[in-house]
Protein backbone atom coordinates (compact mmCIF):
# COMPACT_ATOMS: atom_id res chain seq x y z
CA UNK A 1 0.00 0.00 0.00
CA UNK A 2 1.64 3.45 -0.67
CA UNK A 3 1.79 6.07 1.73
CA UNK A 4 0.05 9.19 0.63
CA UNK A 5 3.08 12.42 0.18
CA UNK A 6 3.01 14.98 2.17
CA UNK A 7 2.39 18.47 1.05
CA UNK A 8 5.43 20.72 0.65
CA UNK A 9 5.14 23.23 3.79
CA UNK A 10 4.49 26.79 2.31
CA UNK A 11 6.15 29.34 3.49
CA UNK A 12 4.54 32.18 5.35
CA UNK A 13 4.71 35.76 4.78
CA UNK A 14 6.52 37.91 7.79
CA UNK A 15 3.18 38.86 8.98
CA UNK A 16 1.28 36.11 8.67
CA UNK A 17 4.01 34.61 10.09
CA UNK A 18 4.51 36.53 13.19
CA UNK A 19 0.51 36.51 13.52
CA UNK A 20 0.53 32.54 13.67
CA UNK A 21 3.73 32.63 15.94
CA UNK A 22 2.10 34.81 18.57
CA UNK A 23 0.15 31.98 19.82
CA UNK A 24 3.27 30.79 21.27
CA UNK A 25 2.79 33.69 23.53
CA UNK A 26 0.08 31.65 25.81
CA UNK A 27 2.90 28.52 27.12
CA UNK A 28 4.22 31.50 29.72
CA UNK A 29 0.13 31.38 30.68
CA UNK A 30 -0.07 27.73 30.65
CA UNK A 31 3.27 27.13 32.62
CA UNK A 32 1.92 29.40 35.22
CA UNK A 33 -1.11 27.63 35.52
CA UNK A 34 1.04 23.82 35.96
CA UNK A 35 2.78 26.08 38.79
CA UNK A 36 -0.91 27.37 40.34
CA UNK A 37 -2.01 23.71 40.22
CA UNK A 38 1.23 22.52 42.36
CA UNK A 39 -0.10 25.34 44.73
CA UNK A 40 -3.06 23.70 45.12
CA UNK A 41 -1.78 20.48 45.26
CA UNK A 42 0.01 21.83 48.44
CA UNK A 43 -3.31 22.88 49.91
CA UNK A 44 -4.87 19.91 49.37
CA UNK A 45 -2.10 17.62 51.50
CA UNK A 46 -2.13 20.85 53.96
CA UNK A 47 -5.63 19.99 54.20
CA UNK A 48 -6.04 16.25 54.15
CA UNK A 49 -3.26 16.58 57.11
CA UNK A 50 -5.64 18.70 59.02
CA UNK A 51 -8.44 16.78 58.61
CA UNK A 52 -6.49 13.50 59.36
CA UNK A 53 -4.79 14.68 62.66
CA UNK A 54 -7.97 16.22 63.99
CA UNK A 55 -10.59 14.22 62.75
CA UNK A 56 -10.95 12.20 66.72
CA UNK A 57 -11.72 15.85 67.94
CA UNK A 58 -14.01 17.61 64.74
CA UNK A 59 -18.23 16.47 64.62
CA UNK A 60 -19.80 15.04 61.58
CA UNK A 61 -20.77 18.21 60.51
CA UNK A 62 -16.98 19.13 60.54
CA UNK A 63 -15.25 16.81 58.56
CA UNK A 64 -18.23 16.85 56.03
CA UNK A 65 -17.36 20.56 55.59
CA UNK A 66 -13.83 20.10 55.42
CA UNK A 67 -14.65 16.99 52.65
CA UNK A 68 -15.86 19.57 50.88
CA UNK A 69 -13.59 21.50 50.99
CA UNK A 70 -10.74 18.88 49.66
CA UNK A 71 -13.49 18.17 46.96
CA UNK A 72 -13.89 21.71 45.67
CA UNK A 73 -9.89 22.12 45.80
CA UNK A 74 -9.90 18.61 43.52
CA UNK A 75 -12.45 19.97 41.04
CA UNK A 76 -10.53 23.26 40.93
CA UNK A 77 -7.55 20.98 39.97
CA UNK A 78 -9.53 19.41 37.11
CA UNK A 79 -10.53 22.54 35.78
CA UNK A 80 -6.99 23.74 35.42
CA UNK A 81 -6.31 20.36 33.87
CA UNK A 82 -8.71 20.86 31.22
CA UNK A 83 -7.87 24.79 30.48
CA UNK A 84 -4.34 23.73 30.45
CA UNK A 85 -4.07 20.44 28.14
CA UNK A 86 -7.45 21.27 26.16
CA UNK A 87 -6.08 25.11 25.58
CA UNK A 88 -2.74 23.97 24.76
CA UNK A 89 -3.80 21.73 22.29
CA UNK A 90 -6.95 23.73 20.78
CA UNK A 91 -4.53 26.79 20.11
CA UNK A 92 -0.88 26.28 20.92
CA UNK A 93 0.60 22.95 19.33
CA UNK A 94 -0.68 19.08 19.24
CA UNK A 95 0.78 17.15 22.32
CA UNK A 96 1.01 14.16 19.60
CA UNK A 97 -1.05 11.87 22.27
CA UNK A 98 -2.91 10.16 20.02
CA UNK A 99 -2.73 6.34 20.71
CA UNK A 100 -1.04 7.25 24.16
CA UNK A 101 -2.73 4.87 27.27
CA UNK A 102 -2.68 7.79 29.25
CA UNK A 103 -4.53 10.36 26.64
CA UNK A 104 -7.87 11.64 28.00
CA UNK A 105 -11.07 10.58 26.42
CA UNK A 106 -11.64 13.96 25.88
CA UNK A 107 -8.85 15.08 23.84
CA UNK A 108 -9.44 13.38 20.86
CA UNK A 109 -12.59 15.75 20.07
CA UNK A 110 -11.65 18.91 21.73
CA UNK A 111 -12.62 22.68 20.51
CA UNK A 112 -13.00 25.93 21.75
CA UNK A 113 -16.86 25.03 22.03
CA UNK A 114 -16.50 21.48 23.84
CA UNK A 115 -13.75 23.61 26.25
CA UNK A 116 -15.97 26.41 26.64
CA UNK A 117 -18.99 23.62 27.82
CA UNK A 118 -16.62 21.42 29.77
CA UNK A 119 -15.31 25.04 31.40
CA UNK A 120 -18.84 25.89 32.67
CA UNK A 121 -20.06 22.82 34.16
CA UNK A 122 -16.94 22.05 35.69
CA UNK A 123 -17.52 25.95 37.22
CA UNK A 124 -20.75 24.97 37.91
CA UNK A 125 -20.01 21.83 40.12
CA UNK A 126 -17.28 24.10 42.10
CA UNK A 127 -20.35 26.69 42.81
CA UNK A 128 -22.28 23.53 43.58
CA UNK A 129 -19.83 22.74 46.43
CA UNK A 130 -19.71 26.52 47.58
CA UNK A 131 -23.46 26.47 48.25
CA UNK A 132 -23.40 23.13 49.47
CA UNK A 133 -21.03 24.03 52.52
CA UNK A 134 -23.05 27.71 52.80
CA UNK A 135 -26.20 25.83 53.17
CA UNK A 136 -25.06 23.42 55.51
CA UNK A 137 -23.58 26.76 57.76
CA UNK A 138 -27.19 27.88 57.12
CA UNK A 139 -27.82 26.80 60.20
CA UNK A 140 -25.44 29.44 62.66
CA UNK A 141 -27.54 32.33 60.72
CA UNK A 142 -27.98 34.38 63.10
CA UNK A 143 -26.19 33.30 65.82
CA UNK A 144 -23.03 35.48 67.65
CA UNK A 145 -20.26 33.52 65.77
CA UNK A 146 -22.45 33.26 62.40
CA UNK A 147 -19.98 34.25 59.18
CA UNK A 148 -23.29 34.38 56.76
CA UNK A 149 -25.62 36.96 56.08
CA UNK A 150 -29.23 36.08 54.81
CA UNK A 151 -28.63 38.61 52.28
CA UNK A 152 -24.81 36.44 51.29
CA UNK A 153 -26.51 33.27 50.86
CA UNK A 154 -28.82 34.83 48.61
CA UNK A 155 -26.61 36.15 46.55
CA UNK A 156 -24.63 32.90 46.19
CA UNK A 157 -27.83 30.95 45.35
CA UNK A 158 -28.52 33.83 42.29
CA UNK A 159 -24.74 33.94 41.09
CA UNK A 160 -24.83 29.79 41.12
CA UNK A 161 -28.02 30.40 38.97
CA UNK A 162 -26.99 32.65 36.87
CA UNK A 163 -23.71 30.06 36.36
CA UNK A 164 -26.31 27.35 35.08
CA UNK A 165 -27.89 29.49 32.94
CA UNK A 166 -24.90 30.60 31.67
CA UNK A 167 -23.88 27.21 30.84
CA UNK A 168 -26.92 26.14 29.07
CA UNK A 169 -27.04 29.45 26.88
CA UNK A 170 -23.35 28.25 26.36
CA UNK A 171 -24.32 24.88 25.27
CA UNK A 172 -27.02 25.93 23.58
CA UNK A 173 -24.79 28.52 21.29
CA UNK A 174 -22.46 25.15 21.02
CA UNK A 175 -25.62 23.46 19.40
CA UNK A 176 -26.37 26.01 17.49
CA UNK A 177 -23.22 26.45 15.67
CA UNK A 178 -22.07 22.40 15.16
CA UNK A 179 -25.50 21.24 14.58
CA UNK A 180 -25.13 18.65 17.83
CA UNK A 181 -25.32 19.10 21.23
CA UNK A 182 -21.58 18.32 23.28
CA UNK A 183 -22.15 14.83 24.68
CA UNK A 184 -19.72 15.19 26.98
Amino acid sequence: MATPSKQPVQRLSPLPLLVFSSRWLQVPLYLGLIVAQMVYVGLFLKELWHLVSHAASFGEQQIMLMVLGLIDVVMISNLLVMVIVGGYETFVSRLGLSGHPDEPEWLSHVNAGVLKVKLAMAIIGISSIHLLKTFIAAGNLGSAGATLTEPGVMWQTIIHTIFIVSAMGIAYVDKLSTGTLTKH
